[in-house]
């Protein structure tokens, strides 16, 4: 079965999750990953925690279907294997530390010059330029930078969100943009630098909140769970203790609410809530009674209320609970992948294209693929011996 990125050959120079992401995805879709890693360390995500079986969480998610080539790429030895992999190579992706890609002579016009077909995808916390560019920047603190803390988290604190929001959002730029390169080069026959920052990513996503204070209007506030503009939408809690997630998007779904959920059908008449901007302005006064209804209903009893009323809801899921969660398991989303300490559920990509199966290789152990991939670059067993020697790969 026929992939859409089979033959295509990826050098990755990354670490830690936005770059690895993007490359993961990447290889899902067929492409060859070779990812170049610190000879003896690696990329400094495989110590980040122990939790997989010793191996790093963040390292396992974002890993898969690669090959770890160690390399030393500030030794004057590792030029050569640099220059023969690029010869080849159809994308670079790097999020190396900032101006340390142009230090090593992978800068844009460089590598335009030597190899004019070659996709280049810089990620960065800043950009390639602006007064920010050489700033270092990690997830939680263009979080901050872009505005997201501001509006997360309650009244009285902040919050993060609790993945790498920042990390994913620009991975999955950098992903999207190489496809459309790639396709760009299929029609002009040239390669392409792209340059993604993690800060303009983020603030991307950010559109509804700075629309909101269009012309300096007041910021949304924070809200916890529950929407900060919107109501009632979030998280309320039965009379059993579980928690159920809830959202209402009109005024027909206001009114079936009040008469098939909280049987109160007058409410839907009342002066108070009689559109969502009034909700929300009395949104203690509506939560009161809400809260009273849902005291004496257990979570599952609330849900089938709610779907009689065909209001969205949702289960508050612990991780342990989505492991087991009854709709992926029924769509056959988890498979199997091999890892250097055995095999390991991993999750099917959520794009499911029924014209071919996603590439679900294994996770490299550190250096795993170092002297097949030397061979393959014409280097001899004695000469890959003597680079070990000198600590070059």
């Amino acid at each position: 079965m026929v992939r859409p990125l089979d033959g295509i050959t990826v050098v990755a120079l990354e670490h830690a999750i936005a770059a690895p992401f993007c490359t993961r995805q990447l290889a899902d879709l067929g492409a060859r990953v070779i990812k170049i890693e610190r000879p003896g360390t690696g990329d400094f995500a495989r110590r980040y925690d122990e939790r997989v079986r010793g191996m790093a969480s963040h390292f396992v998610w974002t890993n898969r279907s690669k090959e770890s080539l160690t390399l030393d790429v500030k030794h004057p030895e590792a030029r050569p294997i640099l220059e023969r992999l690029l010869e080849r190579a159809d994308v670079l992706v790097q999020n190396l530390a900032p101006g340390a890609a142009a230090r090593l002579g992978l800068g844009d016009e460089a590598l335009q010059a030597r190899y004019p077909g070659l996709i280049v995808c810089d990620i960065s916390g800043y950009g390639a330029d602006g007064p920010s560019r050489d700033r270092k920047a990690y997830d939680l603190l263009i979080q901050g930078e872009a505005g997201f803390l501001s509006v997360t988290g309650t009244p009285e604190s902040l919050a993060k969100a609790g993945c790498s929001i920042a990390d994913i959002a620009a991975g999955m730029y950098a992903y999207s943009s190489i496809l459309s390169a790639l396709l760009q080069r299929g029609r002009t026959g040239h390669g392409s630098r792209i340059d993604v920052s993690m800060l303009e990513s983020m603030v991307e996503w950010m559109g509804y909140p700075l629309y909101y204070t269009f012309d300096d209007a007041p910021p949304p506030p924070r809200a916890g769970a529950a929407h900060a503009t919107i109501y009632p939408y979030g998280p309320f809690v039965a009379g059993d203790g579980g928690t159920v997630m809830l959202g209402l998007q009109n005024e027909r779904e206001w009114a079936s609410f009040c008469t098939t959920v909280l049987r109160q059908p007058a409410l839907a008449q009342d002066e108070r809530f009689a559109s969502n901007s009034r909700r929300t302005q009395h949104r203690d006064t509506l939560g009161a009674l809400i809260n009273d209804v849902f005291s004496a209903l257990t979570a599952d009893e609330l849900m089938q209320r709610l779907d009689d009323a065909q209001i969205a809801n949702a289960r508050v899921n612990e991780m342990h609970q989505v492991w087991r969660h009854p709709q992926l398991s029924a769509r056959g989303r988890w498979t199997q992948v091999d890892s250097p300490e055995g095999p390991l559920p991993a999750l099917l990509p959520p794009a499911v294209n029924a014209s071919f199966t996603p590439r679900m290789g294994p996770i490299p152990a550190l250096g795993e693929h170092t002297d097949a991939v030397l061979r393959e670059l014409g280097w001899s067993g004695e000469h890959i011996q003597a680079l070990r020697e000198q600590g070059v790969i």
